[in-house]
């Protein structure tokens, strides 16, 4: 296969904010971050870790002794730590003033007003640890609110059950009260889970030829691959075998410095696909705001989005609202709902996004509740150990990175993550100089979007098909 020739090639000739920055180095002509790592001092104490002999102080360090450092050090993780725990254990909810200090001196001297903060760097320190792929799971943290969607028989119940799954998705994405950001997920990463739903019907038989083969036909399952470096694209896709529905989505972000705050313009769009009713929906994303990054960060999202769908003529406009500098509330969100061809909605929802939602029924004259994300269930995506992963999965990709930050040696994690990226620019090196185009494993781009290769949709048709023969 190429990619593995390359890495052959390469290695001889020596990735609720999304993507803004590269972390940890300034990144060249190539889109690559360079080979010094940014200097952090004792800002972050770090905890007691087997010392490394070799390291990545200056520019003139060779990739091998960025290799060398990192392997050593992973047999000392391999040694009573736990790769797989670290990403299930909850993140810390602030960083010390003179980590935060730190931050912010770092920020300041680099950015200007209005600027792109593609070409900014950030200290490895405020990195969330998981990859951004797996932070576009989380949009399932509610799985039989989706499922749901295809239970339903009246196209109005369906649209406002995508709107009661999509507005309440967005909560789980924060795991510390603190912004950070997660990693910049590299080209051709991939991230697999699922999630088990009880109160449904069991099935043990397998989905061989689904997203994630090793998973049964009453789970929900989940794909991710970062299918573009430059723009930063990454696509994902969930199925329910059984119920029938399916989610697809590509997003990359456009990044700003707004002086106070940072601003994260998301592009793209998702589309729920109901199979057995030839009917989708189709989703657009809120813009993130990095708020009071001068004190303690934090996170909020505006912006309007539309959920349509156009085999019914059923849509809605869903309003995120930022918090006003004097007063007023975080998280506020609001959304309208309209029949076909109606000016006037049929129901309004108000509340906050993180919290209570309540619905007016103009038809009927009653408010209720819509959803209150703090009495629901979260569910817990299952994701298999990283021992058993794939070369280009997410944990495994980044665990070293992980286990630094977790046990605060932010050197270690630095190394880590240098290495990560080094790789790649040699990878990309290697394909320019030969004149290669990067393989996609699961999607592919058609026009601006890019779609799953084999959807549920296409593959039950072909099973149809078989079946008449």
């Amino acid at each position: 296969m190429f990619k593995k020739w390359v890495r052959r090639v390469s290695l001889s000739a020596t990735r609720g904010f999304a993507e803004t920055t590269s972390p940890t180095h300034e990144k060249g002509p190539d889109g690559f971050a360079n080979a010094e790592p940014v200097s952090l001092g004792d800002s972050v104490p770090p905890q007691t870790l087997p010392e490394i002999d070799e390291s990545v102080a200056d520019a003139d360090t060779s990739i091998k002794t960025a290799r060398t450092a990192v392997s050593s050090g992973s047999a000392s993780y391999d040694n009573g730590i736990d790769y797989d725990a670290l990403y299930e254990e909850e993140e810390e909810t602030d960083l010390s003033m003179e980590a935060h200090g730190s931050m912010i001196t770092h920020l300041l001297s680099q950015v200007k007003i209005g600027m792109d903060l593609t070409k900014v760097v950030l200290p490895t320190f405020i990195l969330e640890r998981r990859s951004l792929l797996e932070m576009y799971a989380d949009y399932f943290a509610h799985p039989d609110l989706f499922i749901k969607i295809s239970d339903l028989d009246d196209p109005r119940d369906r649209i406002v059950q995508v709107c009661r799954w999509y507005m309440s998705a967005y909560h789980a994405g924060r795991k510390s009260a603190v912004a950070k950001k997660p990693y910049n997920p590299i080209l051709g990463e991939v991230f697999q889970c699922h999630w088990d739903i009880p109160g449904i019907s069991q099935d043990a038989q397998e989905v061989r030829d689904g997203p994630v083969p090793w998973c049964r036909r009453d789970q929900l399952t989940f794909l991710a691959e970062q299918v573009s470096h430059h723009p930063p694209i990454s696509a994902f896709y969930a199925e329910h075998y059984n119920k029938k529905i399916t989610f697809a989505a590509h997003v990359w972000t456009k990044s700003k410095f707004l002086g106070l705050s940072i601003g994260v313009h998301n592009i793209g769009e998702g589309v729920v696909t109901l199979v057995d009713r030839s009917e989708e929906y189709i989703v657009t994303f809120p813009n993130g705001y990095g708020r009071s990054i001068l004190t303690v960060p934090w996170i909020e999202l505006g912006g309007s989005v539309e959920i349509k769908c156009p085999q019914s003529g059923y849509y809605a406009n869903v309003e995120f609202l930022t918090k006003p500098f004097y007063g007023g509330k975080r998280n506020r969100v609001s959304a309208e709902v309209y029949a076909p061809s109606e000016k006037k909605p049929f129901v309004s929802i108000s509340g906050e996004w993180s919290g209570l939602m309540e619905a007016k029924w103009h038809d009927k004259n009653k408010t209720e509740v819509f959803v209150d994300v703090n009495r629901i269930p979260i569910f817990k995506k299952q994701v298999r150990p990283i021992v058993e992963q794939d070369e280009y999965e997410s944990r495994r990709v980044w665990k070293e990175v992980t286990a630094g930050l977790k046990f605060n040696d932010i050197e270690r994690a630095t190394t880590a993550k240098f290495v990560v990226e080094q790789q790649q620019r040699d990878q990309a090196k290697v394909r320019k100089e030969y004149d290669l185009a990067w393989e996609h494993k699961h999607f592919k781009p058609v026009g601006d979007n890019w779609i799953y290769a084999k959807p549920l949709s296409q593959r039950m048709y072909l099973q149809e098909k078989e079946a008449k023969r």
